[in-house]
């Protein structure tokens, strides 16, 4: 099961996809609705942190199974230590008692070995993965945020430069205007005179 994020992430996807259309003479700038392009990134940036916390706490499990593994293995040495010290203490089979709770301490340190070793193996697995799709998220939001904002300043650039053309184009047509013996500063007016 997806997470709403991974929604998210999909729908701007296919929204750049399937409803952009590209600039005219232009194959690799689209035409974005802003205002539906911003409700997506505001309810991805409302969601990530909810995720991040949950995996947040899927991390912090980790030391749980440790703790529950160290306490079962501590659970199972007190066991074996306890055998030992009633098997020892009858006189007539402290020989065999001895090695009986050795062997049952080497198996129970064995087995609560083992325990640690796998939790630690499995809670490790578990960080790595959380650690690993947080940061998939981040480099998709990051990659589509820096999409976006490529895509504006392109946009914004290129606004300025039409504007620009145009108004050198008018000055120079003003300028054309006047009559040979005219002031051409009378009828010169600067950008800001408007």
């Amino acid at each position: 099961m997806s997470s709403r994020i991974e929604q998210i992430i999909e729908e701007i996807e296919e929204y750049i996809d399937r409803d952009c259309k590209y600039q005219p003479l232009s194959t690799t700038k689209i035409i974005v609705n802003k205002e539906h392009l911003d409700e997506l990134l505001r309810e991805l940036r409302m969601k990530t942190p909810d995720e991040i916390k949950r995996y947040q706490k899927i991390i912090a499990n980790r030391d749980a199974i440790l703790a529950d593994a160290q306490a079962k293995a501590d659970t199972m040495i007190e066991e074996a230590q306890v055998q030992t010290s009633e098997l020892v203490s009858e006189h007539e089979i402290m020989q065999q008692a001895y090695a009986q709770a050795n062997e049952i301490v080497t198996q129970a340190t064995a087995q609560a070995q083992e325990i640690v070793d796998n939790a630690t193996i499995e809670a490790n697995e578990i960080r790595a993965g959380a650690i690993q799709y947080t940061d998939d998220l981040m480099a998709n939001a990051e990659s589509i945020i820096g999409h976006t904002l490529d895509s504006y300043t392109t946009k914004y650039d290129g606004l300025i430069n039409s504007l620009q053309e145009c108004y050198d184009v008018v000055r120079n047509n003003r300028q054309e205007l006047v009559m040979p013996g005219d002031n051409p500063d009378a009828y010169e007016q600067q950008p800001g005179d408007m």
